[in-house]
């Protein structure tokens, strides 16, 4: 199969590979349409690493995709061939502790596409469990079903922060994730959302949804911000979704007493955060590591016309422009949110 193959480190081939095809038992074989570009894709073609997951061998790219079935394996009757669906791309031990506990997303045993040594899905064709496969109602397109795996890290972040109807949130982190979120916040039940970030043009595009206040933290410290939208309280919830050390560091002074932040973003290194700020506050802190039991709903939402996420495509790329592609998502073009490529 041609694929897009991470070589190493900075090094890109659209070449052949040996890749599954043919569905095992309780599998589908799907035709792949539509995967985006994600940031961890970019950091293992960029740094070859992230964290204790590093490239050793060639790799497959890509984890966010949609496509229509197009074969069946043995015992599979809950899909048909032909269904576009989109895929959980996370392969849990269902036997694990985790599994039980129904925590999968943070199963030591977890198969991730994308993920080394796992191959990801920037191929024609490739095989999953049925039961991490999610069909896509006629009016919810290929390109919006590859952007489900992405909002369902901010399902996740939204389920995790136990939002109540009317709450504030605050968003550090105007990407794809920190949009996201935002979005997940709103229709979780906040009544607004605060979003900081320094670049004008990503903070432009959030606040084209009502709802979203952008903060440009370049004039304005999100703190202040949020003082001001909450006559001094404080937001009800402040997700860190940058990564960034500084946000870290000041993260709290937004917080409300006995409000809740939500770490999602993954800094390169470890990083503090001022501990006594926390205690005074006697804040909640809860973390995001992909997602679990959401993506079933994610779909439900973009399919009820709840969450569009169209606008935050940016640009689409025929297969045989995968490597310029990611040449482009490398850049970090401050107008670029979510690239995808058209198989």
């Amino acid at each position: 199969m041609r694929a897009l193959v991470l070589e190493e480190k900075g090094r890109l081939a659209l070449r052949d590979i040996a890749l599954k095809t043919e569905p095992g038992p309780g599998e589908v074989a799907i035709d792949i349409d539509t995967v985006g570009i994600c940031g961890s894709d970019v950091h293992y073609y960029t740094h070859g690493r992230i964290g204790p997951f590093v490239v050793e061998a060639p790799m497959v790219l890509g984890h966010e995709a949609a496509g229509t079935v197009a074969a069946l394996g043995k015992g599979v009757t809950s899909l048909k061939v032909g269904d576009r669906v989109c895929m959980e791309p996370g392969i849990p031990d269902p036997t694990s502790r985790a599994s039980r506990l129904g925590l999968y997303n943070v199963d030591p045993a977890v198969r991730f596409w994308a993920t080394p040594p796992v191959h990801g899905v920037l191929t024609p064709r490739v095989t999953h469990p049925v039961s991490f496969c999610y069909r896509l109602p006629d009016h919810v397109s290929f390109a919006e079903g590859a952007m489900v795996e992405p909002f369902a890290i901010g399902m996740q972040a939204a389920a995790q922060a136990g939002i109540r109807p009317g709450d504030t949130a605050a968003v550090i982190g105007a990407g794809p994730i920190g949009i996201m979120v935002a979005l997940a916040a709103l229709a979780g039940g906040c009544a607004r959302v605060l979003i900081a970030d320094l670049a004008p043009d990503k903070l432009a595009i959030a606040a084209a949804y009502d709802g979203i206040e952008a903060v440009d933290i370049r004039a304005r410290p999100l703190a202040e911000a949020v003082s001001s939208a909450t006559d001094g309280w404080g937001a009800d919830i402040v997700f860190e979704c940058s990564g960034a050390a500084p946000a870290y560091a000041t993260m709290f002074e937004a917080l409300r007493p006995g409000g809740t932040a939500v770490l999602v973003g993954l800094p390169v290194a470890p990083v503090p955060f001022d501990t006594n700020a926390a205690i005074a506050r006697e804040a909640t802190i809860r973390t995001v590591f992909r997602y679990a039991n959401v993506f079933g709903r994610a779909v439900d939402l973009i399919a009820a016309g709840k969450v569009d996420l169209k606008l935050l495509i940016s640009a689409t790329f025929p297969f045989a422009e995968s490597v310029t592609a990611f040449e482009r998502a490398a850049e970090g073009r401050p107008t670029d949110v979510k690239l995808q490529i058209r198989l």
